[in-house]
């Protein structure tokens, strides 16, 4: 009779845990769309098409941007559902389309729950490096 009453437990729990997954909610919302000052939407990455600032880039992307973006930059890393917007996706056709600057600008000034990485990444080789790497995740 105790085993059985176990089992029941371990049902009724594991069928709480599950239902209780779909009440919480998952919605977050869509970012607004960015202002970017003129002087980055024409500014020119200086390192574009280096491949070796690439793995440069990858390890500064773990380091700072993992968390949030994820390994391959969908929007899933550990925190970013404790985020109210969506970090992005950077395999986006839209996203990819952008300028390098436009990306510099979001990636190192940003906005709201994206925070500023201009004191955290100091040499701008390093900045680049890390877009030459976000322009892998098409």
């Amino acid at each position: 009779m105790k085993g059985k009453n176990l089992w029941v437990l371990v049902a009724l729990v594991f069928f709480g845990a599950a239902a209780m997954s779909f009440m919480v909610s998952q919605d977050q919302k869509k970012g607004a769309p960015w202002n970017i000052p003129a002087e980055y939407k024409s500014m020119k990455n200086p390192h574009a098409g280096k491949a070796d600032l690439v793995p440069v880039g990858k390890m500064l992307w773990a380091k700072h941007c993992k968390s949030c973006h994820g390994n391959m930059g969908l929007g899933d890393g550990p925190k970013a559902a404790s985020l109210k917007t969506h970090p992005g996706n950077f395999k986006d056709a839209a996203f990819q389309a952008q300028s390098d600057g436009v990306i510099y600008y979001q990636s190192f000034v940003g906005r709201d729950e994206m925070p500023n990485f201009e004191k955290k990444i100091l040499e701008a080789e390093d900045r680049w490096a890390i877009v030459n790497f976000i322009r892998t995740m098409k």
